[in-house]
């Protein structure tokens, strides 16, 4: 039987959301932030064919770009931490 495709339907998403307190998520990150380099990299690239590979069909899917920038950051500061994760291993402990 053949698959029928359905439309694809993702989460809202947006990163100029107000909020309360404060009132701009902007102004809890600093321009100088790695969220911002992140965000600028993943924003420029071209996810056409990844967005194209969702079938669509049961409930909305986080937007494909959201799930790019937080595993971007993930391996990022993975690799930062991994030096101090080896030093901490490399330190003998006297019992």
């Amino acid at each position: 039987m053949a698959k029928v495709k359905t439309s694809v339907i993702f989460k809202q998403y947006s990163q100029q959301q107000s909020l309360l307190l404060p009132p701009s998520l902007e102004e809890l990150i600093g321009e100088k932030h790695l969220v911002r380099v992140v965000n600028e990299v993943v924003e420029s690239m071209d996810i056409s064919d990844l967005i194209n590979m969702y079938q669509g069909g049961g409930t909305s899917s986080y937007h494909p770009r959201m799930l790019l920038k937080v595993l971007a950051l993930l391996s990022v500061i993975t690799e930062m931490l991994a030096p101090v994760s080896n030093t901490r291993s490399q330190v003998s402990v006297p019992v």
